[in-house]
């Protein structure tokens, strides 16, 4: 098996309560990484540590914080790099899908403002917060979750298609301003649909069992994002890997 060289690593995930972020912490922790996670309320955090982060040997940190509030997430960032003792890698996971279904017409400012707020700023803040102690380490790595609607769009989805369309720029941005001085890769992974509360949710689902197309699991891109935080893709820097069964490479041609 090969060895992704991450064990005894240090990790902050943000949305790590649930859905794709909890399967990146738990993954993270099987590959002997001592982790934090912060989510937005204690439930959630209590949730998790229950559930699939027990068992850690205490492994696991939690911080609740708001990822859109700067002030919060400081102190949750903070809290969490003393705990770890210090930090290689965060992982921007926090998000929020807004009015799904909405047309232009419907779709609120308060609405549209709170999407950009948690899934774009919230990346952000997370990054300027982190990024003194990710300084500090020899191989660091910044993974944000964005999303195929940054690079296709669906019809009901406004908000959260530009959210994510901004998540694509911001990695590029980043991956620079991070790169040149201190060797810190910025990346980020964007599946297709992905079988999490929050998509059951914003489709209105129980189940994707029956769906006439496919879907990620948390695991699939939690595999992803282990790749490109582990010192073996160090050549890997300001990329939006499309975790999207290919579908992106369709030519609209009718063939």
């Amino acid at each position: 098996m090969t060895d992704l060289r991450l064990e005894g690593s240090r990790v902050i995930v943000s949305g790590g309560g649930s859905g794709i972020g909890l399967a990146v912490a738990a993954a993270f922790l099987r590959e002997g990484a001592k982790v934090g996670i912060i989510s937005r309320t204690a439930q959630t955090v209590e949730r998790a540590l229950a559930g699939a982060l027990a068992d850690s040997d205490g492994l696991v940190f939690a911080s609740v914080a708001d990822v859109s509030d700067e002030s919060s997430l400081a102190e949750a960032v903070l809290d969490l790099t003393t705990r770890l003792g210090g930090l290689d890698h965060i992982v921007a996971s926090a998000g929020v899908e807004g009015e799904m279904g909405a047309s232009l017409e419907e779709v609120t400012e308060q609405g549209f403002r709170e999407v950009l707020n948690v899934n774009v700023l919230g990346a952000f803040l997370l990054v300027k917060q982190a990024a003194p102690h990710l300084k500090l380490a020899s191989e660091a790595s910044v993974t944000i979750i964005g999303s195929d609607s940054g690079f296709v769009a669906a019809p009901g989805m406004l908000a959260y298609n530009a959210s994510k369309g901004a998540i694509v720029q911001l990695t590029r941005a980043l991956s620079f301003e991070l790169y040149e001085d201190f060797k810190i890769r910025v990346n980020s992974v964007c599946p297709s649909i992905v079988d999490t509360p929050m998509a059951r949710r914003g489709m209105g689902v129980d189940s994707f069992n029956d769906v006439p197309f496919p879907v990620n699991t948390p695991d699939d891109v939690a595999w992803s994002v282990l790749f490109l935080s582990s010192p073996l893709s160090r050549a890997i820097n300001g990329v939006s890997l499309m975790s999207d069964f290919g579908y992106s490479a369709r030519s609209s041609f009718p063939a």
